[in-house]
């Protein structure tokens, strides 16, 4: 059994057991239910928010990371005008506890 969830603006396969990276969510050590989008149970497929209605995705926060370093650079061609600039994204660990069909 998997699941489709979506955090951050982003889509993830999960399934019960996985430890993932996404953006920061909690605190570590805490619990968070994940909105799932598509469920595939051996040949059943539950999609439509009717059939999702009942189904949890649970996680727990593991950890609290930084991901790599963005370097970025502007300038403005004949005015000497430059611009650097840096940036990294904090990260949660997550690990799936357990996914349930309700």
């Amino acid at each position: 059994m998997y699941a489709v969830i979506k955090t951050g603006g982003k889509q993830y396969r999960v399934s019960e057991g996985q430890q993932l990276q996404v953006e920061r969510l909690a605190a570590p050590e805490s619990e968070v239910e994940l909105a799932p989008l598509l469920l595939v149970d051996g040949d059943s497929v539950l999609s439509t928010p009717a059939q999702l209605a009942g189904v949890s995705v649970k996680a727990k926060v593991v950890d609290e990371i930084r991901g790599p370093k963005i370097n970025g650079f502007t300038y403005k061609n004949k005015t000497n005008q430059r611009r650097r600039w840096g940036h990294r994204q904090t990260l949660s660990t997550i690990e799936i506890t357990g996914i349930s069909k309700g």
